[in-house]
């Protein structure tokens, strides 16, 4: 029986909400470059992560203008590192590479104009990392992205030197496979990111449902890409417990250093109990916790809240917590809704032992270096073990 708890309440973060300025110097100081259509984007993309913003502190922002650009510009000149930028109008790309010596990376669906990231690419060889959201070319397009570019502007976007990495995904059959070789078709050089989409909490159930339907397609299709051997750097994203049983010796590895007793009662989401329960079966308590804030389908021990965890806590009087759970740049020891480490222990009554080795160093590691497509077919497709792993139930 789980301990129903009140949601905690985070600390405010904006101390004047009608002060936007200060909105844009925290999103600078954390390496980005805070350009806002507004609050309500145009292309209303059914998969958006950020449809909920109900489980952190937010402001509406308001549209970027010049005089906003103007002191964006200013703040970062004192910047000493490479900033990002996330979509928005060539003009100021333009503004930022000619003012500064800085590189940038920048993500969209596809609103730039051509030719011009291409001349912009050749002009300043080396500073852009542009990431294309293509997300599918298939029949699901209209239905996921209603009012993003055509499939004919995407690809004569691809279609040049500017784009780094193209991302899309599994939906159906000869969805993400056909996409892959279409795109290697007229770009040998950019990146292929392909795989799934995760259903979190906002999402319409059809849209969630699609999701779903293109986990269970994946293995096909990236067998397909595969077999095709096209000439591009191919990367995927997959369910976390796939990545969990992709890292399991690292994972494992670790878990031997912390040296818990059986007594010990450690947190974590499904993918690494699912991997600790196969392997490491009894060598403590796993205290199982679903991503219930974010709610969908994640099970990423990075993403869990202390407001899932204290709803999960019964009569355990200490827990260990990973500290990758509060890195979430909300501040210190704090998790991605806000609230603190502090907070759950006074809340709760519970005592905490922060398990240090854990961080998000450790979790970006894993996920890097086992995100090859050839791994996924090789290490985790045709892995003996796999339909064993899978198998494994969730705890109740």
């Amino acid at each position: 029986m789980t301990t129903a708890l009140p949601i905690f309440q985070p600390t405010p973060i904006f101390k004047d909400r009608s002060n936007y300025r200060q909105v844009l110097i925290r999103e600078m100081d954390a390496g980005k470059i805070p350009l806002s259509l507004g609050r309500d984007c145009p292309v209303k993309c059914e998969f958006c992560y950020e449809l909920d913003h109900s489980y952190r502190e937010t402001l509406d922002p308001p549209k970027t203008t010049d005089a906003d650009w103007a002191f964006i510009l200013e703040y970062i000149q004192k910047k000493p590192t490479d900033l990002f930028l996330h979509p928005k109008a060539m003009e100021w790309i333009e503004d930022f590479l000619r003012e500064t010596d800085k590189n940038l990376q920048f993500f969209t669906v596809g609103f730039v104009h051509v030719p011009k990231i291409h001349q912009l690419t050749a002009q300043y060889p080396g500073r852009i990392n542009f990431e294309l959201s293509v997300i599918t070319l298939s029949d699901y397009r209209q239905r996921l992205m209603p009012h993003a570019p055509s499939v004919k502007h995407v690809m004569k976007v691809l279609d040049g030197p500017a784009v780094s990495s193209a991302n899309f995904y599994a939906f159906d059959n000869d969805t993400m496979s056909k996409d892959a070789a279409a795109i290697s078709a007229i770009n040998q050089k950019c990146v292929l990111w392909m795989g799934t989409l995760t259903p979190v909490r906002g999402l319409k159930e059809e849209t969630a449902s699609l999701m779903r339907q293109g986990r269970r397609f994946l293995p096909e299709e990236a067998t397909r890409i595969y077999d095709l051997a096209l000439p591009n750097l191919q990367t995927i994203h997959t369910e976390a417990y796939t990545t969990a049983f992709l890292s399991r010796r690292r994972i494992l590895s670790l878990f031997d250093s912390l040296e818990l007793e059986k007594h010990d009662t450690v947190v974590m989401a499904g993918s690494v109990h699912r991997v600790l329960s196969m392997f490491r079966k009894n060598r403590a308590r796993f205290l199982y916790v679903p991503n219930a804030l974010l709610s969908g389908d994640s099970d990423c021990t990075v993403l869990l809240t202390f407001d899932d965890i204290a709803r999960r806590v019964t009569k355990e009087k200490v827990v260990h917590i990973p500290k990758c759970i509060m890195q979430s740049g909300r501040g210190p020891y704090t998790d991605i809704t806000g609230v603190s480490l502090e907070q759950f222990i006074k809340k709760t009554g519970v005592r905490v032992k922060v398990l240090h080795k854990i961080d998000t160093r450790f979790a970006n590691q894993q996920l890097y270096r086992n995100g090859s497509l050839r791994n996924y077919v090789e290490q985790y497709l045709a892995h003996p073990m796999r339909q064993a792993y899978e198998a494994l139930p969730t705890p109740a």
